[in-house]
């Protein structure tokens, strides 16, 4: 969904654009994907983000972005995230350039390291230790890609020499997330957007002044509505591994309410409290996720009227 035109840090005027995510335990592999598909767009949301884990029940983010762009005009796709270490650059960056361009320009590729995880990391065929320096060259490699131009690389994992690769998309800005200090240096370093999880207001608003102080370093920046944060929600009990994990994560919290609304309300406050300290995109989580089509369709109208509070769609 996007909104009338909201003042950030900046002086330009931007608009609030939300969109949905859909978790690694979901189980969308039938025509319920599509009735999701189809409910985001009539309903006006901004894009759908899909989550990659190759042990669990979430369908292929690549798959299930082609295949929801072939049935929509307007929805955007992107994942959350895709890992990047273990997989074939040159490869990768043609099937999301093919991606990109056959939608119009709809696609959002965010990457990550990877889950660490002992099924993960052998689906991945790479080592805890190796992820980082892998990411950076992978990803450098894709960038190189998308020029449409032959180029070389001689690096420490990947050697080319004149490869071209094609179609060109005319734009493919790469999201990135985290909120650990390696991580923001990370995305002041290579990324076009920063889209973190389990986040407070008060942490998008350091995270981002560290991003625009690397960005400055090198040279670069990254555009003012590129900054956005993903909100879980739950509506009934958290699920105990979550509570633990974020206990784990977040010591510093009394309530993990803090940073899983747990009603529309909270939800609506979270994401006004976001805006006001400059984020401007925002995906949205449900941790309890509907049974079937219907209830899919039922809780996007849901979440349409609840959000219309904050002016948007």
């Amino acid at each position: 969904m996007s909104g009338p035109d909201t003042t950030t840090t900046g002086t330009t005027p931007m608009k609030v654009r939300i969109g949905y995510g859909l978790g690694t335990r979901t189980r969308l592999h039938d025509e319920t994907y599509g009735a999701v598909v189809d409910a985001l767009e009539t309903l006006g949301f901004d894009s759908l983000w899909l989550s990659e884990k190759i042990s669990g029940e979430a369908p292929d983010p690549l798959v299930a972005m082609a295949y929801g762009a072939g049935r929509t005009k307007k929805l955007k796709f992107g994942m959350s995230v895709m890992v990047l270490p273990g997989r074939n650059p040159v490869v990768l960056a043609k099937e999301l350039a093919t991606l990109a361009t056959m939608s119009g320009g709809r696609l959002l590729p965010a990457f990550g390291l990877g889950a660490v995880d002992p099924i993960e990391q052998q689906a991945f065929g790479v080592e805890r230790s190796e992820r980082a320096g892998l990411f950076n060259e992978t990803l450098a490699v894709m960038r190189k890609c998308w020029t449409g131009e032959p180029f070389v690389h001689d690096g420490e994992r990947f050697h080319y020499d004149g490869v071209v690769v094609l179609p060109a998309p005319k734009r493919m800005d790469v999201w990135l997330g985290g909120i650990a200090p390696s991580e923001l240096r990370r995305v002041g370093r290579l990324a076009d957007g920063w889209l973190p999880s389990f986040v407070l207001p008060a942490d998008a608003e350091t995270g981002r002044a560290e991003i625009e102080r690397v960005c400055a370093e090198h040279d670069r920046s990254i555009e003012e509505d590129h900054y956005g944060v993903l909100i879980p929600y739950s509506f009934g009990p958290v699920p105990d591994v979550l509570r633990k994990l974020l206990a784990k994560r977040r010591p510093d919290l009394a309530d993990v309410t803090d940073l899983v609304p747990d009603s529309w309300e909270a939800l609506r406050k979270m994401i006004r409290r976001f805006v006001d300290v400059g984020t401007t995109k925002f995906v949205v989580l449900p941790i309890d996720e509907p049974g079937d089509a219907d209830g899919w369709v039922a809780h996007f109208g849901e979440a349409a009227d609840a959000l219309k509070s904050l002016e948007v769609g």
